[in-house]
């Protein structure tokens, strides 16, 4: 169900009002002048009228389905930023009642459930998304030019490092999930380094370290493949996840012969380092210049809408390129249901062979 190029706005129904709805999708579909959000779903008493009348959009419904939605019949798509446990019965309403969806991750809780709504979709004819939103974001797309321009020289290495604090805001939901956080989570790394990977990963092992907290989460984890490139050769690729850290930090690295590359995710900083040979005073000096000049540098950008409320990390483009897609009635690109079945397998990969240490 393709719209009309004359149809000017995307008229969408947003499910679940936690953090991520409120504070990206909502404000990022009110910049674009290709969205007109007809109304709020969500289960929380009160929560939907709140946020409609706050908004001024004229519609909201208190529920945990789409089932009996009076105004449904209005929109086009829906937006779903509800828990992961309702994604797949929430998608499979939506794309039964003939509307487009762009859900957030982890996708679903299964492979067999992320597969047959991606035939079902196929089956309706309609534009399936999924918000894989860092790899969009300025830092990453910088860094990405870079490679593509050969100016890095061979790859050598990938690394994905998360440092989470137990104590920051976190959803009440995550230790329901397989391996708690690391289900919720892990879906942004595995993207990143697909991404940014020049060849296709090959899962080799995961080893986990328990909960010291007695939680589900545990306290730490490492994933390693390898990647085979007709160009760069065999690349080893690492995603490591401590989520017991003192400080909440994400950054992803790439390695190569002339330039080192550091993208710290949650600031939207990129900083490039060249090679610093025998590693003397001087290369020494010169590699905390550049790193410090360019970190202070990037926070009169990034920094300053972090601290506005107006960086996007990318979801801008995740939501135009959906939009994009809805109006040609395909599926977008780098976001769409082949990319959404990618990563959920990687994600059930790790939890069926990961290695418990002790």
């Amino acid at each position: 169900m393709s719209l009309s190029n004359s149809q000017i706005k995307i008229k969408v129904a947003s499910v679940g009002l936690g953090w991520v709805t409120t504070n990206r999708h909502l404000v990022t579909m009110g910049e674009n002048p290709k969205y007109e959000i007809v109304g709020v779903v969500d289960r929380r008493p009160g929560r939907a009228e709140a946020i409609a009348k706050e908004k001024g959009y004229p519609n909201f419904y208190e529920g945990d389905t789409l089932d009996n939605i009076p105004w449904l019949d209005q929109v086009n798509a829906v937006t779903i930023g509800s828990c992961p446990h309702s994604h797949y019965s929430l998608i499979k309403s939506a794309l039964k009642l003939g509307k487009h969806v762009l859900t957030e991750k982890p996708f679903t809780m299964t492979v067999e459930e992320g597969e047959e709504l991606v035939a079902l979709a196929e089956q309706q004819g309609l534009t399936l998304g999924i918000v894989h939103n860092f790899q969009f974001a300025s830092s990453t797309q910088r860094l990405l030019d870079d490679l593509k321009s050969g100016s890095f020289g061979k790859i050598t290495g990938i690394v994905a490092q998360q440092l989470s604090n137990p104590r920051r805001r976190l959803p009440v939901w995550y230790e329901e999930l397989p391996l708690g956080l690391f289900y919720d989570e892990s879906p942004h790394f595995f993207y990143l380094v697909s991404r940014l990977s020049p060849g296709p990963l090959e899962f080799l092992r995961c080893d986990v370290h328990p909960s010291t907290m007695g939680l589900k989460t545990p306290a730490s984890l490492a994933v390693n493949y390898k990647c085979n490139s007709s160009e760069h050769g065999t690349i080893p690729v690492t995603i490591n996840m401590n989520f017991e850290a003192t400080v909440s930090e994400w950054h992803l690295t790439v390695y190569g012969e002339e330039y080192l590359g550091d993208i710290d995710i949650f600031r939207d900083i990129y900083i490039r380092l060249p090679n610093d040979d025998l590693h003397e005073t001087k290369t020494v000096i010169r590699t905390s210049l550049l790193t410090t000049w360019q970190h202070w540098a990037q926070h009169f950008t990034s920094g300053i809408k972090h601290l506005t409320g107006k960086l996007r990390y990318g979801n801008d483009t995740i939501f135009d390129r959906f939009a994009n897609a809805v109006i040609k009635g395909k599926n977008p690109s780098d976001i769409g249901p082949s990319d959404a079945l990618q990563v959920l397998k990687m994600q059930h990969e790790v939890i069926e062979k990961q290695n418990i240490l002790y």
